[in-house]
């Protein structure tokens, strides 16, 4: 499904935990291998749109992928970033579609324009200072994987959601 002005395809893929948390002190709250791998997985080759957090976060760009951040600092820069003041200027960088990978408040106004949305629940609740609400009812899910806890690593589902209108 197309979605924007620019007619890119955009994917949210992103790791909530079940009281809606995504994050904690910049991070994430849990260290699931399978999940960083699907990240990589989904993310390789495309243009990622994040916000400057999130940028800073992964300490260096990913290789295999374009790093658009949209930011309202008219004077930050990075090497490895591309920057984009607006969803419209960062899907207009992105061309024929893009990964978004956070924060929470990229993810909500990227959300008009997400078709698709890989999410990864984590189940159980965890301490944090990001949260986001689950995907509303414009949304379905359209596949499902669970995986049980294993030692430190707690249960999680890899969920496709596809926007319904």
């Amino acid at each position: 499904m197309n979605g924007g002005a620019s007619g890119s395809v955009v994917t949210a893929i992103l790791a909530r935990a079940d009281n809606g948390i995504i994050g904690r002190d910049g991070t994430l709250p849990w260290r699931i291998s399978a999940d960083l791998k699907r990240f990589k997985a989904l993310t390789l080759g495309t243009p990622m749109i994040m916000g400057r957090k999130t940028f800073d976060s992964l300490g260096h760009p990913l290789p295999g992928r374009r790093h658009i951040v949209l930011t309202r600092n008219a004077e930050w820069a990075a090497e490895g970033a591309e920057v984009a003041r607006s969803a419209d200027e960062a899907l207009a960088l992105a061309g024929g579609g893009a990964s978004v990978i956070g924060g929470a408040e990229v993810y909500r106004v990227m959300l008009p324009f997400t078709a698709r949305i890989e999410l990864t629940e984590v189940h159980g609740d965890f301490a944090g200072d990001t949260e986001m609400p689950y995907p509303g009812q414009d949304f379905r899910e359209v596949a499902r994987v669970d995986h049980p806890a294993s030692g430190d690593v707690p249960a999680f589902s890899f969920v496709t959601l596809e926007r319904t209108r």
